[in-house]
C-alpha cells in the first residue's frame, strides 16, 4: 500500500534508474490464442464458473445474453443459461455488465448479476439475484428475480461493472464508477453519501430488516447513517473489473483513468484512491498541488504510450503457464497489450509484456482450474494463453517495463513505442 503523507508539491520524487533494457528486461514466451475456435458469444463482458464441479464457463453478453458451455477446446456449441435483452439497456457502456455465483451454488443455485435498466427518463444499476431452473442446469429461471438493490446512474458510461464473493468473508463486493461524463462533475468518487465511485459490500444471506440485503458490521461506515454504508473503499473513477487472490486475500481492481494514466490497485477497508484529487499518482483537480493527504496510489499505472482503457485482471493461480505464477495479468481494451505485473511488495514491482494483440480485450476470468481467459469485445471469441509454436526463438520475445511505483512512472520506465489504435466504439471506459 502506497500512503501518500503530504501533497504532491512537497512529494520526493523516488525513481528506479535503469541502466540498460537487456540487462533488465524479463520475457514470458507466451502468445495469445484461440481458446475456443467454433465458439462466439456476442459482446462479452464478464466470464465465470460457477465453483459447482460442472467444468462449465458462464459468459455475460453485453446486450443481455449469459452463455455456459462446457469447458472444452474442441466444444461446437452454447446454450442460452439466461436472457434478459428485454430489461437490459444498452446505451454506450451500460448493459450486461457482471456475474457471480454464490459460495454455495451448488446447494442453493443462487446468482448474481449486475445489469442496467431505463425507467422512464432515468438510468439504474441493479444487483439482482436469480436460481438456477429446477430442471436444467444450463437455464436459469427468469420469473425467480430478487433484486436487492438499484442506485440511479446520471450519466451512460462509468458504471463499473464487476460483482465477486469475497473467498475469506462470503460477502458481495460490487465495483460502482463515478457516474460518468467526465472528470467526475458530481464529486461522487469523494462524496461518501453516494454509492458511485466506490467498492460496495454487502451481505446477501443475513439481510437487514426492509432490505434485501445487510450491511456487515465490519464495513467502514457500518452503524452510520450520515454515510452510505455498503462502502468498503472509495475515490475511483470507472474500476470495471477487480479480482481476489485468495491466497493472498488481495483485492485488485483496475480503475480506467480519465486523460492520462489507467491505474492497478489493490483495494483495502475504507481506502481512498483519489479520484478525482488525483488520477494515477498526479493531480487531477485542482491539476496541481492538490492535497494528497491520506490518499492510497496505486500499484502500478501507466500512460497512453501503452494504453487507453485497463482490463483487469487477475493473479494467475493455475498450472497450464506456470511461468506466471503468482503475476496479476491484465489488458488494455484499446491497445491491445497483454501483461503480467510482478508486484512483491511496495514498490518492488516488475511489469511485463506478454503479447501486443491485436484484440480489444474486454474482460479476463477463470475456469475452475484457475486457468485465464481473455474476451474479445468485438468478434465475440475467448482467448488464452499458451506456449508458441516451435523453440523460443520462433516467437518474438516481450520487454519488460520496471517501475518503482513512486510517484510518476513517467521518469522511470522503459517502453517500446508502437501505434495504438481503437478497434471499437464502445468508447472510453
Amino acid at each position: 500500500m502506497h500512503i501518500l503523507s503530504t501533497s504532491f508539491g512537497l512529494l520526493t520524487i523516488i525513481t528506479l534508474i535503469i541502466s540498460s533494457c537487456a540487462s533488465n528486461a524479463q520475457t514470458i514466451s507466451l502468445e495469445v490464442v484461440e481458446a475456443f475456435p467454433n465458439l462466439s458469444f456476442g459482446q462479452p463482458t464478464d466470464i465465470q464458473n460457477a465453483g459447482d464441479g460442472s467444468n462449465r464457463l458462464f459468459v455475460c453478453d453485453k446486450r443481455g445474453r449469459i452463455h455456459v458451455f462446457d469447458n472444452d477446446p474442441e466444444a461446437t456449441e452454447s446454450s442460452v443459461f439466461l436472457d434478459i435483452r428485454d430489461r437490459v439497456v444498452t446505451t454506450s457502456e451500460m448493459g450486461l455488465l457482471g456475474l457471480a455465483f454464490h459460495p454455495n451454488y451448488e446447494e442453493n443455485g443462487y446468482f448474481y448479476m449486475n445489469y442496467n435498466v431505463r425507467r422512464g427518463n432515468s438510468l439504474f444499476t441493479i444487483i439482482s439475484r436469480m436460481s438456477v431452473d429446477d430442471e436444467d442446469p444450463d437455464r436459469a429461471n427468469p420469473s425467480s428475480e430478487l433484486i436487492l438493490m438499484e442506485f440511479i446512474q446520471p450519466f451512460v458510461n462509468h458504471d463499473g461493472g464487476q460483482i465477486a464473493f469475497g473467498p475469506d468473508d462470503g460477502y458481495l463486493y460490487i465495483a460502482t464508477g463515478d457516474g460518468g461524463s467526465g472528470g467526475d462533475p458530481l464529486n461522487a468518487g469523494q462524496d461518501l453519501r453516494s454509492l458511485l465511485g466506490k467498492i460496495l459490500r454487502i451481505d446477501v444471506d443475513d439481510p437487514d430488516d426492509g432490505m434485501n440485503y445487510g450491511i456487515p458490521e465490519t464495513n467502514p461506515f457500518a452503524g452510520n447513517s450520515h454515510y452510505a454504508q455498503e462502502i468498503w473503499a472509495w475515490g475511483l473513477r470507472n474500476p470495471w473489473r477487480f479480482s481476489f487472490d485468495p491466497p493472498t486475500g488481495r483485492l485488485w481492481a483496475a480503475d480506467v483513468g480519465q486523460d492520462l494514466y489507467e491505474e492497478v490497485s489493490i483495494i483495502e477497508k475504507g481506502g481512498n484512491y483519489g479520484w478525482r484529487i488525483t488520477e494515477g499518482w498526479h493531480c487531477f483537480n485542482p491539476s496541481n498541488n492538490c492535497d494528497s493527504i491520506g490518499l492510497i496510489g496505486p500499484v502500478w499505472e501507466y500512460g497512453r504510450s501503452e494504453g487507453a482503457s485497463i482490463t483487469g485482471g487477475f493473479v494467475y493461480r493455475g498450472s497450464n503457464t506456470p511461468e506466471l505464477e503468482g503475476m496479476y495479468v491484465y489488458s488494455d481494451f484499446v491497445s491491445g497489450r497483454v501483461w503480467a505485473l510482478d508486484y512483491k511488495s511496495g514498490d518492488d514491482v516488475t511489469n511485463i509484456l506478454i503479447e501486443n494483440t491485436d484484440l480489444a480485450i474486454s474482460t479476463l476470468g477463470i475456469d475452475e482450474d484457475n486457468e485465464l481467459y481473455l474476451g474479445e469485445f468485438n468478434d465475440g471469441r475467448l482467448y488464452k494463453l499458451a506456449d508458441p509454436p516451435g523453440s523460443v526463438d520462433d516467437h518474438e520475445k516481450a520487454g519488460a517495463t520496471l517501475h518503482s511505483a513512486i510517484p510518476n512512472p513517467a521518469t522511470d520506465r522503459i517502453t517500446i513505442p508502437y501505434e495504438m489504435n481503437a478497434r471499437t466504439d464502445w468508447g472510453k471506459r
